[in-house]
């Protein structure tokens, strides 16, 4: 159980496989002058492949378990990329996001469903949002892919700001 904001929810942690978040990075169009946020970072493993293999400008995982922040932590300064490479140890619902161009997301449908107020009032248009296996409710993916990886099925949704939004879709029909 995890406690955000006002409210416990209950958010398992479940590494993303590496070879996923690949996946999800090349789906979302990750550039070199990407900021990316990943909520509910967990191992940082997001965070270290943005920055490793796509280069990215900054990349910043919120966690609330101290234990992962701490483990991602060491990661980050083992690898020595610590000038674009960061781990907040906060609440996801508190911590402002408003720079991120691309947000990577591996959490429940209902806790995306309490993230969407967030999302849409703190991203800035064009910016990407990417989510391992849960869709976030209202919206309408712009992308959805499925693949397997070592025999397991993985979906990837893939929205942007504004045009997954609801009342975007809502306007222009």
């Amino acid at each position: 159980m995890s406690h955000y904001g006002d409210y416990s929810i209950y958010v398992p942690y479940v590494p993303t496989p590496e070879n996923v978040v690949r996946k999800m990075l090349q789906i979302a169009s990750v550039k070199p002058d990407d900021i990316l946020y990943d909520l509910g970072s967990g191992d940082g493993r997001i965070v270290i492949i943005a920055v490793k293999e796509f280069n990215v400008k900054k990349a910043v995982g919120i966690e609330l378990r101290e234990d992962l922040v701490n483990h991602a932590r060491k990661r980050i300064r083992d690898l020595r990329i610590e000038d674009r490479a960061v781990i907040i140890h906060g609440d996801m619902f508190k911590i402002d996001i408003s720079e991120a161009t691309v947000v990577t997301l591996f959490l429940l449908t209902s806790v995306n469903e309490r993230l969407k107020p967030k999302l849409e009032r703190e991203l800035k248009p064009g910016a990407r949002v990417v989510s391992h296996e849960f869709k976030i409710p209202g919206w309408k993916p712009l992308r959805e892919v499925v693949f397997y990886d070592e025999g397991i099925k993985h979906v990837i949704y893939l929205y942007q700001i504004p045009q997954s939004l609801e009342r975007h879709i809502s306007n222009r029909v």
